[in-house]
């Protein structure tokens, strides 16, 4: 175990230190074996009342089950993932965030449109080691409906703690919802764990590539059962907290009818054959059974590789397929088949800049290359800058809306993040979408461009953007904007 990795989970492990270098080789040399086909569970859910949801989260080292075993890692409140926080629009969302690590952390509300001054979405806040921080958010009345997630963004360790464990869900409920079944929550993560059940370190070229864990699990399990009637339709709010990894969501066999993605929504459900989520993307689907076995996988996504030093990026998932599926879940439908569901209500048009005044057009270029000042030996830079969180790299102004040209001459792909304000996707791949697509990731393809429109509306303050690939953001593919 590097220093890093024994700073980050706290010791945990050492008791395998000392039992004598042969059984030390053996165990961190050997692979984690993961218990598969458990009933699929949910963490936790914690739900706002009277307008107000007031929770204590403590990030922490400890044994939790990963996988159908245990294993050491970081949580929140001893879980992987941790508790899901249930809101409404117009909600004050109260977290007070402790730290029981050895390491600095802090917590970032990803997707939420909610200030990012103060104790709000403030990335620039440091919890250090045996403190704590309240934050309160307060959502807009109107906020959008749908599935988003919270974890740390502490510069430089970004990418490590998610990776040990440190994410979980948020909802924001629909005013009007859909008639359906069930609703399940999927958090899908990957690890890579040792012989002893602890998390293994990052080399230098994961580092440079962007990890993915040998293990990808939903909810801290492997390949879970789900099971339903015929004819029953399910609501599943998926979330990608991979490091990453790009998940390419097949689940052949079943009607899969996509209702949107981040905190964009489309006005009708529409049919999919498959899904594709960048890092830090969610997505909000309806899944209408058909009797059957059916699994939900994740099929082979190339992003790309630093340019003649390997192929695909990112080593072989669960332990050597290569290019294979993963498979995440298995649902079962069997039984008597169900009343068939009611129409699924219409939503309101989402709101449409391509016609609104520009107050300014941006170019934002991502490149690696040479030697970075950071923690890698390879530079990542947005226009040729390196993070540094004392300066602002661009400065909007509030109530207007610009447009950015995002560039990637890179060999491999960039998901770009913009904290607090959502993009409307103008161009991508060189077509105009025929209806407004709001993300607040987006992907940018290798050797690629792609246009986004923001509108800098209801909050001003410092906050940042980002990639997604977040060994990329913590060795410096980051930057700072200020509106006011």
């Amino acid at each position: 175990m590097s220093r890093r990795d024994a700073l980050l989970l706290g010791g945990l492990g050492t008791a395998g230190i000392v039992a004598g270098g042969a059984g030390l080789w053996w165990t961190v040399s050997s692979r984690f074996s993961p218990v598969a086909g458990a009933e699929f569970t949910e963490p936790e859910a914690l739900r706002s009342s009277s307008g107000r949801l007031q929770v204590r989260l403590e990030a922490s080292p400890g044994s939790v089950r990963l996988g159908g075993q245990q294993a050491s890692a970081l949580g929140y409140n001893g879980g992987v993932p941790g508790p899901t926080l249930r809101l409404r629009g117009g909600d004050v969302l109260a977290v007070e965030l402790v730290n029981s690590m050895a390491v600095p952390t802090n917590l970032h509300v990803h997707g939420l449109h909610v200030s990012p001054q103060g104790n709000g979405d403030n990335v620039f806040v440091v919890v250090q080691p045996g403190h704590s921080f309240s934050y309160e958010y307060r959502l807009p009345a109107d906020h959008p409906p749908g599935v988003y997630w919270y974890h740390p963004h502490h510069h430089g360790m970004v990418a490590d703690q998610i990776f040990a464990g440190l994410f979980g869900a948020i909802i924001v409920e629909d005013p009007d919802p859909v008639a359906t079944s069930r609703e399940r929550v999927m958090v899908i993560s990957d690890i890579t764990l040792d012989g002893s059940g602890t998390v293994a370190d990052a080399s230098p070229m994961d580092r440079m590539t962007g990890r993915e864990g040998d293990l990808v699990l939903v909810n801290g399990q492997s390949n879970p059962k789900l099971s339903a009637r015929p004819g029953e339709r399910e609501r599943w709010l998926i979330v990608n907290t991979c490091v990453a990894r790009y998940l390419r969501l097949r689940l052949d066999g079943q009607q899969m009818q996509l209702r949107g993605m981040d905190s964009g929504r489309y006005p009708a459900p529409g049919t999919v054959d498959e899904l594709l989520l960048a890092p830090g993307n969610r997505a909000d689907v309806l899944v209408t059974a058909a009797a059957g076995d059916a699994t939900l996988r994740a099929a082979y996504y190339n992003r790309g590789g630093m340019a003649g030093m390997m192929g695909p990026a990112g080593p072989a998932p669960n332990g050597g397929q290569g290019t294979a599926d993963i498979v995440l879940a298995t649902l079962s439908v069997s039984g008597a088949p169900a009343p068939a569901p009611p129409a699924v209500p219409t939503q309101p048009a989402p709101a449409d800049l391509r016609n609104a005044v520009v107050a300014a057009h941006r170019q934002l270029t991502f490149a690696a290359g040479g030697m970075g000042m950071g923690m890698g030996m390879m530079s990542f830079t947005i226009n040729g800058r390196e993070f540094n969180a004392s300066r602002t790299d661009t400065t909007a102004a509030a109530q207007t809306v610009e447009e950015w040209t995002l560039i990637n001459p890179s060999p491999m792909d960039h998901p770009f993040h913009l904290h607090v304000w959502p993009m409307q996707i103008i161009e991508a791949r060189g077509t105009t979408p025929d209806a407004p697509l709001w993300r607040d990731v987006v992907n940018v393809p290798a050797n690629g461009q792609v246009k986004v429109r923001i509108n800098f509306k209801d909050f001003a303050g410092r906050s940042v953007y980002h990639c997604h690939i977040l060994d990329h953001e913590d060795q410096g593919m980051m930057g700072v904007i200020e509106v006011r």
